[in-house]
């Protein structure tokens, strides 16, 4: 071959380099752009789980958990089961997530629901968070796994009754409900601290979360209330991803731990609670994530921190 031939195909692979990196910038730059941005809850999660474009609404203004303290008259609280799944709001036409998400929920598993406001869990079992936060982010939705999902209701955002009176028409609207999907968070009273105690235990011990304690007398109120609390057996944070640290023996060439920020400043590495595909394919930088935790150290760390998922912004 001549030299002006292998100039010339010097030349033109040079010149389709050049367009590959043209193209590949210009497809960053319009997932930086907010207009295209907007249209997806989270980049990282969403190119994860295969999300298409999803619509937004404007926030539902849901009444928000407190932590429990001990202390409080339990008598005048109702106590049910946390429910490790999504938020869910009915506005009367659709559903929407806590974070205004409209879920593309399949035409037949809203049937006969109520033309007035839900609230309540899309479940699809203890342990199964990441599945059915896959399920509800889908704009084309999977069937399937839909048949797997629950609507669980646990109060009624429209009725300005207290809550036990709300719970008791929440009991029969599902009583009389042909839709095999809706099912009823079911409330009940406990004795004492011990017996809330024992209730938790049981709970977690079959895969459960944790519990929700409802004042009797409570109104629905948009934001956060000591009028309803969580119980769970430990703390839960949130964090951003500041570093990835190497693991080492079984995990060389893996995620050993991450350098993350609290909120208030906060730095600690988190090392425990991850799977191994979560350790090839670890949380990028600069993402949030959960963690549990048992307390806090004299230093303000928390104590025994272990991973639990990227943070869900549904």
């Amino acid at each position: 071959m001549t030299r002006q031939h292998w100039l010339a195909r010097i030349g033109a692979l040079l010149l389709a380099l050049q367009l590959l990196r043209t193209t590949t910038l210009t497809i960053a730059d319009s997932l930086d752009r907010p207009d295209t941005a907007s249209a997806y809850t989270s980049p990282q999660a969403d190119s994860a789980i295969g999300v298409d474009a999803i619509a937004r609404a404007p926030e539902p203004a849901l009444t928000l958990a407190e932590v429990y303290e001990p202390g409080i008259d339990l008598n005048a609280y109702l106590v049910s089961e946390k429910f490790d799944g999504v938020r869910a709001y009915w506005d009367g036409r659709r559903l929407i997530t806590r974070g205004g998400l409209v879920i593309n929920a399949p035409p037949w598993f809203t049937e006969d629901l109520p033309t007035h406001p839900l609230d309540g869990e899309l479940w699809m079992g203890r342990g199964t968070f990441a599945r059915v936060s896959g399920t509800v982010r889908r704009h084309q939705p999977d069937p399937e796994a839909w048949h797997q999902v629950r609507y669980v209701l646990f109060d009624l955002p429209g009725s300005d009754a207290p809550f036990a009176q709300r719970a008791e028409a929440l009991e029969e609207l599902v009583a009389a409900s042909t839709n095999p999907r809706l099912k009823l968070a079911q409330q009940s009273q406990v004795a004492d601290p011990a017996a809330l105690q024992e209730r938790l235990e049981r709970v977690v011990a079959k895969g459960g979360e944790g519990l929700m304690l409802h004042h009797r007398d409570a109104i629905y109120r948009p934001g956060r209330s000591d009028r309803l609390l969580k119980l769970k057996p430990y703390f839960e944070g949130e964090a951003t991803v500041l570093e990835h640290l190497p693991g080492e023996g079984k995990y060389a060439g893996m995620l050993g731990s991450m350098l993350v920020e609290e909120p208030d400043g906060t730095r600690f590495r988190l090392g425990t609670g991850f799977t191994d595909a979560e350790r090839a394919a670890p949380p990028p930088i600069g993402s949030e994530v959960s963690f549990k935790y048992h307390g806090r150290t004299k230093n303000g760390l928390p104590r025994f921190a272990s991973f639990l998922r990227v943070a869900d912004d549904l």
